[in-house]
């Protein structure tokens, strides 16, 4: 349904008189299957939006190829716009308008009459729930209202791909566990879902596959699943803080046991985050107590310890050298 190969987007900027090229975008290639729900993840900056822009025609690449359910974005962005749907991170949407009016709107600039344009809000209406509150003035909607309102805005012309440009930032988790939901009931329709998310539990729970974009570019891409299952064995989380008091520990303390810890048969890699060592491990079970003996033996106290099983930000961290928050 989408492919692209080799997208690239360069943006010039003027700063006291001295211009600088940002690559904002720097040859992406992916491809995404009908029906599936695919996440573009990666960190603020990281290029999701500018390429999602340029996937819907609002944005042209500076070199590259894509095309969405057969149509050309360089050389026939019209019918691209026909087949697509788009949902920006800051919603389109008049506050002094009601969601019904800019539904019937939506509907007939992509060329239905008035009356079949309300019949298609009517679908949505009921498919979306917006039933309750949609004869309102959107200024009265709550947050997750209103990205309810800007996805049916998004879908009501029966597109074959929609473009969901972080769907969920903002909202509460109510709101966010709703708008999985509605994402997931797309994708069963027969909605091809394309989604940018800075968000690790939303594209592991969510997308049936996901691209990690860095720094313009395509660090690792692949099934939630088979990307944790990369890293092997098991996370172990060493918080040196003590529970009982606030004060951090000193950083000299935090180096030594670092040091030790990696030194030991167990530990595959060790990295450290602020106060806290993160541990890729063959097993917790045989780990732990021999990074509790390792400690000890240097005196050092842990305040806690964790384990896990790897997670999406662990295969940033692996790609990348940096976690995804950082």
């Amino acid at each position: 349904m989408i492919e692209a190969s080799g997208l690239r987007k360069s943006y010039r900027t003027r700063r006291r008189g001295k211009v600088t090229v940002v690559e904002a975008v720097r040859g992406v290639d992916f491809s995404v299957q009908q029906g599936a729900i695919f996440g573009f993840l990666g960190p603020n900056g990281a290029g999701k939006s500018t390429t999602l822009q340029m996937l819907a025609t609002l944005l042209r690449p500076d070199s590259g190829d894509a095309t969405i359910a057969g149509a050309d974005v360089r050389r026939d962005p019209g019918e691209v716009r026909k087949r697509i749907g788009f949902v920006a991170q800051t919603s389109g949407t008049y506050l002094n308008s009601t969601g019904r009016r800019d539904l019937i709107l939506e509907a007939q600039m992509y060329g239905a009459s008035r009356a079949t344009a309300a019949r298609l809000a009517d679908r949505v209406i009921e498919s979306f729930q917006l039933k309750d509150f949609v004869d309102r003035q959107i200024g009265t909607y709550s947050g997750g209202q209103r990205r309810r309102l800007d996805v049916a805005l998004g879908v009501i012309h029966s597109p074959q791909v929609i473009f969901l440009d972080e769907p969920t930032a903002g909202l509460d988790p109510p709101s966010r566990a709703r708008m999985w939901q509605e994402v997931r009931r797309l994708r069963d329709e027969g909605m091809t879902v394309f989604l940018t998310t800075h968000y690790l539990d939303e594209a592991d729970t969510l997308c049936d596959r996901v691209s990690i974009i860095d720094r313009g570019r395509i660090v690792a891409e692949g099934t939630p699943s088979d990307l944790k299952r990369e890293i092997s064995g098991d996370v172990v989380s060493v918080d040196l803080a003590a529970p009982d008091t606030a004060g951090a520990p000193e950083p000299a303390t935090v180096l030594e046991a670092a040091k030790v810890l990696a030194e030991q048969a167990c530990v595959e890699s060790c990295e450290i985050i602020e106060h806290t060592l993160r541990l890729y491990t063959d097993s917790a079970a045989t780990a732990i107590p021999q990074i509790m003996r390792a400690l000890s033996a240097k005196g050092i106290e842990p305040g806690a310890i964790e384990t896990r099983r790897p997670s999406l930000d662990d295969v940033f961290l692996a790609k990348t050298g940096r976690t995804l928050a950082d």
